[in-house]
């Protein structure tokens, strides 16, 4: 879809010169358009011819009293005149039609694609509220623009154009009257639409904003009953909701005043001219035939030029969506294909990092510093420190998610940069410490990125991998049960399994382990726990995870404090040194004490109870 989408330009009509881009956008439907134009132009001609006949029929006709073949011959060309007007205006009204919803259907399926090829720092600077509205409301601006607005504003102008020349044929003096207010409504039009344009420019990033409150709230709407938020998030609402209030009502209050102006110009004008050409008719500068057919093209001639204002006014809308999708089409896709080496086959997953170092783009500090140490094929390597330590950074870098900021990355002895983003994430297994379910069925959400077609049985088997299968068929619908958005419908231990069952069917040769099983219990750890060390065999592993228990069989520990390495070992090596690890070893283990000795009391106290419920059952 992108290649064929790319042909059309749109990468090529984000020129400065806004009507070169709309003219580049139009590519595949030019002749389409062109046809709408033709046949606004000879609907135009068409009801000039309209007024022509009429001063024909009134002054050869009427004024001869030619009544015998004459009279139906007229008769059957007023027909014939709007019969075929009507039949142009449709025609050209079906062509603008299809190109306007060629051009956005075409659009949406671009922006749909590039944001998605977009680099995950864009992503992490931009709002979801501020991309749905370029993609919905922005195109569907551009949509009525091409419907409407240009056409339109091309109907205008050749029913000004033709009928302002029928007139000139008439009486040169006349048709010259009739337009004398022309020019002020045009340099008036061209004022509101800066205004106009400023305006709606302001209205729809308060508006992208009002979305970006809405779906966050909607997102997040759990969280807000928990902590019985509602009336804090309303408040935040009724104020962005007020803010585009008063944006939306400045921008009404602009066209208010458009309105009138040009009525009292357009209106003025034109009693002026039908006032003068009475006047030529009663002077009999003119003829009675030429007068009425003058009134008619005076009326065609100046309502287009009103409603030429109020185009060139709501095309400013037009232009300022126009603005903002250039603006998300500038941004530079992630190049998933760029790299100079081409492996044959799978990699063996022979990881070395040499002084590497990572910041984000803001630069604000390093994330990462002067990182060193070496994955084996078929080694784990675990990752313990404090919330923003820089462990998830770390392994971001190998997927090329971000690109470190110097030293050497190398996978199988080749620089990470110079293998394509697209081949890596192919080798790579990735489970999040938030897992993201798509609305689909279980079995879709397990089979989702392994490209190819997954059988039930290999689903299933990566489900018992999981610790999943048990859990599914207690479902009435079994693996194809729907989950909510985001699997709502799911616990976190669950959601979790099923990222897991994913990654395991996905059968990557490095897998990233981010906190995999930070939302079971226990029993389903461990189980978890067996099946991930069974898969591990053969594969490099990262495990980031803050229990000790879940990186006590790695064959390497990183301790990470501020985006150093701090200390690296094996679990009896790091126990048997004063350090970061070994304190949260003892937090851990003291606290497991603790809730072992409440449950110990627990079950005393519970004991006991039943002792002397026993006792008290005897004596009564």
């Amino acid at each position: 879809m992108s290649t064929s989408i790319t042909k059309f330009g749109f990468k090529t009509a984000v020129s400065d010169k806004r009507l070169v881009g709309l003219w580049r956008m139009l590519a595949g439907f030019r002749l389409a358009y062109l046809g709408a134009v033709l046949g606004v132009g000879i609907a135009a001609a068409l009801g000039s011819g309209n007024s022509l006949l009429l001063r024909y029929f009134v002054d050869d006709v009427l004024g001869q009293e030619r009544f015998d073949r004459t009279l139906p011959l007229v008769g059957l060309s007023f027909v014939a005149l709007a019969l075929g007007q009507g039949a142009f205006s449709f025609l050209s009204g079906k062509l603008s039609a299809r190109t306007a919803e060629g051009i956005t259907r075409r659009l949406r399926n671009y922006l749909y694609d590039h944001i998605q090829r977009l680099s995950f720092t864009y992503h992490d600077q931009t709002q979801t509220g501020e991309l749905i509205q370029r993609t919905t409301s922005d195109v569907d601006a551009l949509r009525r623009f091409f419907a409407d607005q240009a056409i339109g504003a091309g109907r205008i102008i050749l029913l000004f154009v033709i009928n302002f020349a029928a007139l000139m044929s008439l009486n040169t003096r006349l048709a010259l009257l009739s337009v004398m207010v022309v020019p002020l409504i045009v340099v008036m039009s061209l004022f509101f639409f800066r205004k106009v344009s400023k305006a709606y420019e302001a209205f729809q990033e308060q508006e992208a904003k009002l979305s970006t409150t809405l779906q966050e709230n909607l997102t997040g709407v759990r969280v807000v009953k928990a902590f019985a938020r509602q009336s804090y998030e309303r408040d935040k609402f009724e104020q962005d909701n007020w803010e585009q209030f008063q944006r939306g009502r400045w921008l009404l209050t602009l066209h208010s005043m458009f309105w009138p102006s040009s009525d009292i110009l357009c209106g003025g004008q034109m009693l002026g001219a039908l006032v003068a050409g009475a006047l030529m008719a009663i002077n009999g500068t003119i003829t009675v035939g030429t007068y009425l057919a003058s009134t008619g093209l005076i009326i065609w001639l100046i309502w287009p030029i009103r409603n030429l204002g109020r185009l060139i006014v709501q095309m400013s809308t037009g232009m300022v969506s126009y603005k903002r999708v250039v603006e998300l089409i500038k941004e530079e896709r992630e190049p998933l294909d760029e790299g100079t080496y081409r492996p044959s086959g799978n990699v063996r997953g022979e990881i070395v990092f040499r002084d590497v170092c990572f910041e984000y783009d803001n630069g604000d500090s390093a994330v990462l510093k002067d990182i060193s140490f070496r994955c084996e094929p078929g080694q784990a390597v675990a990752l313990l420190g404090s919330t923003g330590s820089g462990k998830t950074s770390l392994v971001n870098l190998l997927p090329r998610f971000y690109e470190y900021t110097s030293g050497s990355l190398t996978l199988d002895g080749v620089e990470l940069k110079e293998y394509p983003r697209h081949f890596l994430r192919q080798q790579i297994g990735i489970v999040e410490q938030e897992p993201f379910l798509f609305s689909r069925t279980i079995r879709e959400n397990i089979t989702y990125g392994v490209g190819r077609e997954v059988s039930d049985e290999e689903a299933e088997a990566a489900a018992r991998a999981a610790a999943l299968h048990d859990v599914i068929t207690s479902f009435p619908d079994g693996y194809d049960t729907l989950v909510g958005e985001k699997g709502v419908t799911l616990s976190g231990g669950q959601k979790q399994r099923v990222a897991i069952a994913r990654t395991l069917l996905k059968d990557p040769r490095i897998l990233i382990l981010d906190d995999a099983t930070s939302s079971v219990d226990t029993e389903t750890e461990g189980e978890i726990r067996q099946a991930l060390q069974h898969l591990m065999q053969g594969r490099s592993t990262f495990i980031i995870a803050h229990r000790i228990q879940s990186v006590m069989n790695a064959d390497l520990i990183l301790v990470l404090d501020q985006g150093w390495i701090v200390q690296r070992g094996t679990h009896d090596e790091l126990m048997a040194q004063e350090g970061i690890y070994r304190q949260i070893y003892d937090v851990q283990a003291r606290i497991e004490d603790e809730l072992e000795r409440e449950i110990g009391q627990t079950s005393e106290v519970s004991e006991t109870s039943e002792v002397w419920e026993e006792v008290a059952c005897v004596a009564l």
